[in-house]
């Protein structure tokens, strides 16, 4: 290797950071990036297509044309530099490299990985969970069974407020360090992770508090364990405290959100205008006799909240069960899961709502011809808005109809059924039949009201034939629609037939399609439209492709005909 290439590569190395956006080294084979294959590699691709148009269909183009070129030049396996533009009758436009505006590196050397730059780390979903932040991380894990994470950097830039410009959210500067300690065994875990952020204010920058922006100051602390006492036996907790101050500039007395905080009463007992809160995750699963039972729990503050994460679900408990049971020698599974959710646990709200998901899925499968699947879903959503003044002093039942207790019902389900007619080494037969029906519905004061519910209908049919040596396959279909929505009947169905094959040794791929549909509402004809598709396609020389597509379409409706045919023709090249 001579002294201009060592010189190049090891400056293309240097500028490694600089000109991409997320970098991963692997410093422990840094050596092994020199002197394998070529330094610089370049590759791309050019495609010009044409689409005409014609008939009565209004708005589009009679003729259209596209040419879109892409280049890209890779550095060391490591370094992409792309380059594109596109040509069309309507304009131009291009795109070439521009200096990124978050840079990030994250050279990794046995076990022990840093992260630099504009990065994001997760401890938990209750202190640091996917925050970005421009700083530094280190993440260390020379063996399975312990690891620890560092962090350090800005989770916020300052951003000051501008009276002419509303739409940008003028914030604080806002810094933040963390720290996770992890211990993994066969049959017992432990872990403890902390993030401690605050806003750091400026004299020279300004918000007014009309915007009710105020620097924050938080410490989040989160404690996760996992224990197997017996074979197939699981049990996992979390417990997580945030201690938050919402104006860091008050130093008025503190707030308590509830007993048990950790942070309360050991870290934090003499701080002041701070606001205290806990959430608890916790979970068992069983596994025996190929059979899986699993029960969680979860109850997070009203308000909790954590500097680490952009968006933090509170006041909310959720109770979730899930089962998975074989049967019938294997043959078939059935599994289901049950969820519970509630708000309002401080009872400080005007309305309380509560949610109930279940869903159940099935599958048998006797021997390799039958197989049946089902599939049922269930979700119910109740509110009930606590009674007023108006409520008491109503003189019939139907005043303050949204005082009441509300409830909106959505359930679903779903039946697949695929038989193998005939199965051989130069053709397949089989049918597929598909049913689903979907349910919608309010009901207040446990009625069902006639125009607030919905019901949607479907089901289709296939036969596909496969003859594998010509390697053609036919497909026969027919599909029908039937939706209620309110007072309201809607009724699609149609027939569609397709034929697919590849020749001249698998080079040039073909295919037609027709399918005709019919539509009413409430008995009355709304239309009718015939679809005519014919694609191809044709490789040749292993870089260059061309194909085309046409689709003629002719529609009848109470208002007259229509027709028109598209049609497109393209050519592509890759090097």
């Amino acid at each position: 290797m001579n002294r201009a290439r060592i010189l190049y590569l090891c400056t293309a190395a240097l500028l490694l950071p600089l000109l991409s956006s997320a970098q991963q080294v692997d410093l422990e084979h840094f050596r092994d990036m020199f002197g394998k294959g070529k330094p610089l590699k370049v590759n791309g691709g050019l495609s010009a297509s044409t689409v005409f148009n014609s008939g009565s269909g209004g708005g589009r183009q009679p003729f259209s044309w596209f040419l879109n070129g892409s280049l890209n030049t890779n550095i060391l396996g490591r370094i992409n530099l792309p380059f594109s533009f596109n040509l069309t009758n309507s304009g131009a436009g291009y795109s070439y490299p521009t200096a990124p505006n978050r840079l990030s590196l994250h050279p990794s050397y046995k076990g022990v990985t840093a992260h630099i730059g504009d990065v994001a780390m997760s401890f938990s979903p209750y202190t640091l969970n996917g925050h970005q932040f421009t700083g530094v991380g280190l993440d260390i894990a020379p063996q399975q069974n312990w690891s620890i994470s560092l962090m350090y950097g800005r989770l916020l830039r300052a951003v000051n407020y501008d009276s002419t410009n509303r739409s940008i959210l003028p914030t604080y500067r806002r810094m933040g360090y963390g720290a996770k300690l992890a211990l993994q065994q066969q049959n017992y875990a432990l872990s403890l992770n902390f993030l401690r952020a605050k806003d750091v204010t400026d004299p020279m920058q300004y918000l007014p508090d009309t915007l009710h922006i105020y620097p924050k100051e938080d410490l989040a602390v989160s404690v996760t364990g996992m224990l197997r006492p017996a074979k197939g036996l699981e049990f996992t907790l979390e417990y997580a405290n945030s201690a938050i101050k919402l104006d860091k500039r008050d130093n008025s007395g503190s707030t308590k959100a509830g007993s048990g905080n950790l942070l309360e009463s050991v870290f934090m007992y003499d701080a002041q205008n701070t606001q205290y809160f806990k959430a608890i995750k916790a979970g068992m699963n069983y596994a025996f006799h190929k059979s899986v039972i699993g029960i969680g729990y979860e109850r997070i503050d009203p308000g909790y909240q954590t500097l680490g994460a952009y968006y933090m679900n509170n006041d909310l408990e959720n109770i979730t069960v899930n089962l998975s049971q074989p049967l019938l020698h294997d043959k078939a599974t059935i599994s289901g899961n049950v969820g519970y959710q509630r708000d309002d646990l401080n009872h400080t709200k005007a309305g309380t709502t509560f949610r109930m998901v279940s869903a159940v899925n099935a599958n048998y499968m006797p021997n390799e011809k039958w197989n049946a699947n089902f599939s049922y879903s269930n979700f119910q959503t109740y509110t009930h808005i606590k009674p007023q003044f108006d409520y008491i002093n109503q003189t019939n039942p139907y005043e303050n109809m949204d005082t009441l207790n509300f409830k909106q019902i959505s359930q679903s389900a779903g039946l697949t059924l695929t038989y193998m007619l005939k199965a051989n080494k130069t053709k397949t037969h089989n049918i597929n039949l598909n049913l689903s029906v979907q349910d919608a519905a309010d009901i207040q004061n446990n009625v069902l009201w006639k125009g607030n519910g919905s019901r949607f209908y479907n089901t289709s049919t296939a036969y596909t034939l496969l003859l594998i040596p010509r390697q053609m396959s036919f497909t026969g279909a027919f599909n029908l629609s039937y939706n209620t929505i309110g007072r309201n009947e809607f009724l699609t169905l149609g027939p569609t037939f397709g034929v697919n094959t590849r020749l001249f040794d698998k080079k040039v791929t073909a295919g037609f399609t027709s399918s005709y549909n019919t539509s009413t509402s409430d008995g009355q004809q709304q239309g009718k439209v015939l679809n005519l598709r014919m694609n191809a396609a044709y490789m040749f020389m292993k870089k260059h492709n061309l194909n085309m597509n046409a689709v003629h379409q002719t529609r009848w409706t109470p208002r007259g005909t229509a027709s028109n045919v598209t049609a497109t023709v393209g050519y592509n090249y890759s090097f």
